[in-house]
């Protein structure tokens, strides 16, 4: 039976949630007392604990077909590069969006969690058999090297499709990934190849009781000339047999902090010494802001409780300078359908944006206090997912069930929510990535038409251009267990007027390449200096600075290419050991920085496996 528009439909997952205080969360808590986690009341039960089941999402992992990506074309004619056949559809009108009718993906689904469909919220089975990149029967999750063994965010080698959205031609393409490969947990010491003069073994931090010892492993073992030393480790935390999350990683001037299970550390960036001493909350960690704000602050989320009951809904702020804990509160479930289950978290400013499944509330990221909430909107309008940085966007479905069910993205203020421009997605395309917010270029995905487009958009919120390009790219967009990732994608990068992606790696090397987001048109390309690919990093002035893939016989490498004048060579800036190569592959899934000549890396996912020594964090440097 249909419901009404702008009303969900009867019924429900539990009573209704108290709301938080209009002025806000608490005062600040001691900083090293916790506050007992509520009781909350039964709810659908939570995602499977241990490495996620590796399912590619939406436009990740389709079957290469044949054809070229379609070029845009003025005034919605096909461009050069379009192919005639039953895939150039156009989308039908949108008409007004009809009454809303809940979806697999849109509430809460007991056991697959709650969000925006497959690209949101928890992941599940992979939707297609033998879907690449989904793990083999029997291994936990699989491991792999997380650059080459996720999905790849395929854009070109596929048969082309052109959408027409108010005059602007929509171009769009499918592609394919790859399989991952086994975890190595242990390090491989290998002094062959005439080893540079031994140099101190690198400093294990510890639990922030002292320096922890050395470990069995001198990971500057075989050391050779010119490759840089590792300058300090940090051994992973004791984590369940199934695995648990280590999201985050952060660098300050004095600090490197790194989140894992249920504790926040904190490392000196010189000789890895803590800090200060570890956080650790009540229950474990499931959402954390992947920002910082300007003076060293973030917000961590954590469970209510342990049970199948709990949410992700207790905050805490924390300065990463001294660790103290600032204000802390509880975000109340919104309507039906729109629970804690899990969060995503983001900092635009001095505004928290804290993202449940189909609504956001704004605080004050300094003092906690509310500001306003990002409630449904228009015709059915639910936001489900949001992006912060520099701008901050909220991305809606709208009319869900209905014939004119689409996607919307908004730009919003952070201060006041105000809605800054509006731009209407065809029937059909999910906004899945958002691969900058500054400027706005995202990554959508058609399930039907198994296509994906990339497109950036002005600041008025029109079409700036799409991508037209023969080639497949795959910067590595990982998922978590605990939330929604808009922004979670390593290998995207853009300046104001360039979008530079890595291309699919299928034999040897790839190629980084740079598209003009002035017309979508590629600008140049550059190889990696070796057979492992090249993923961008982030912007340094006018270089780019990017991760070269350790082999299983060479550590990483970071380079930093030019982006201006003629030559875009890559230039050598840190040469990893191959003494660590097996740990660089052996993540599941990692996190990178490069500050100040020292590279940082870190896991983003526990293995609970006690036997493999497994590290949490390494500083390189020279």
């Amino acid at each position: 039976m249909s419901q009404p528009p702008n009303e969900p439909p009867p019924g429900g997952f539990g009573a209704p949630q108290d709301q938080p205080p209009a002025e806000g969360f608490g005062p600040p808590q001691d900083p090293r007392q916790a506050t007992p986690p509520p009781a909350g009341p039964p709810q659908a039960p939570p995602p499977p604990q241990g490495p996620p089941a590796g399912a590619p999402q939406p436009g990740y992992g389709y079957p290469q077909q044949p054809g070229p990506y379609a070029q845009p074309g003025p005034y919605g004619q096909p461009g050069p590069y379009a192919q005639p056949g039953p895939y150039q559809q156009q989308p039908g009108p949108y008409g007004q969006p009809g009454p809303y009718t809940p979806q697999p993906g849109y509430g809460q689904v007991p056991g697959q969690g709650q969000g925006y469909g497959p690209g949101y919220g928890h992941p599940g089975q992979a939707p297609y058999p033998g879907a690449p990149g989904t793990p083999p029967p029997g291994t936990p999750g699989g491991s792999r090297n997380p650059f080459k063994g996720r999905p790849a965010m395929v854009v070109g080698a596929a048969v082309a499709a052109l959408l027409v959205v108010g005059g602007t031609v929509w171009a769009v393409t499918g592609g394919g990934g790859d399989g991952g490969k086994k975890p190595v947990a242990e390090n491989s010491k290998d002094g062959k190849g005439g080893g540079q003069s031994a140099s101190p073994a690198p400093v294990n931090p510890g639990d922030g009781s002292g320096d922890g010892g050395e470990d069995p492993e001198d990971l500057n073992d075989g050391r050779q000339a010119g490759e840089a030393k590792v300058l300090w480790y940090k051994q992973a935390p004791d984590a369940p047999g199934s695995g648990a999350d280590a999201p985050g990683q952060w660098i300050t001037g004095k600090a490197a902090v790194k989140a894992a299970y249920k504790q926040l550390f904190a490392y000196d960036v010189g000789d890895g010494k803590p800090t200060w001493a570890p956080v650790t909350f009540p229950q474990k960690i499931c959402a954390v802001t992947p920002q910082k704000t300007s003076d060293d602050k973030i917000v961590v989320a954590y469970m209510s409780g342990a049970g199948d009951g709990a949410k992700c809904n207790q905050l805490q702020q924390i300065d990463l300078a001294t660790g103290a804990k600032g204000w802390s509160g509880k975000v109340a479930d919104g309507a039906l359908f729109d629970s804690t289950l899990s969060v995503e978290l983001s900092v635009s400013g001095k505004t928290l944006m804290v993202g449940r499944s189909q609504s956001g509330t704004a605080y004050d990221v300094t003092s906690g206090k509310k500001l306003w909430d990002k409630k449904n909107y228009g015709q059915a309008c639910y936001p489900a997912a949001f992006a912060g940085g520099a701008k901050l966007l909220s991305v809606a479905s709208c009319g869900a069930g209905s014939p004119t069910q689409h996607d919307e993205v908004q730009e919003l203020d952070p201060a006041t929510g105000k809605v800054r421009w509006t731009r209407k997605m065809p029937k059909g395309w999910r906004v899945v990535r958002a691969y900058s917010v500054d400027p706005v270029v995202l990554y959508m995905t058609n399930d039907d038409k198994k296509t994906v487009n990339i497109t950036a958009l002005k600041d008025n919120g029109d079409v700036r251009s799409q991508l037209s390009s023969k080639d497949s790219f795959a910067p590595e967009c990982g998922f978590t267990v605990i939330a929604r990732d808009l922004t979670g994608c390593l290998g995207a990068v853009a300046d104001a007027n360039t979008l530079y992606l890595p291309t699919e790696a299928k034999t040897g090397a790839n190629e980084v390449v740079a598209f003009d987001l002035a017309t979508g048109k590629e600008k140049w390309r550059v190889k990696s200096p070796s057979d492992e690919s090249m993923m961008p990093l982030k912007m340094d002035g006018t270089r780019l600075i990017a991760y070269v893939e350790p082999s299983y016989d060479a550590g990483g490498r970071v380079v930093s290419i030019p982006t201006t004048g003629s030559g875009h060579t890559p230039a050598k800036l840190l040469q990893n050991p191959r003494g660590t190569a097996s740990i660089e592959n052996g993540f599941y899934s990692k996190a990178v920085d490069y500050v100040d000549g020292r590279f940082y890396l870190s896991t983003t996912r526990l293995t609970g496996n006690d036997q493999s020594r497994e590290k949490l964090m390494l500083a390189y440097g020279k």
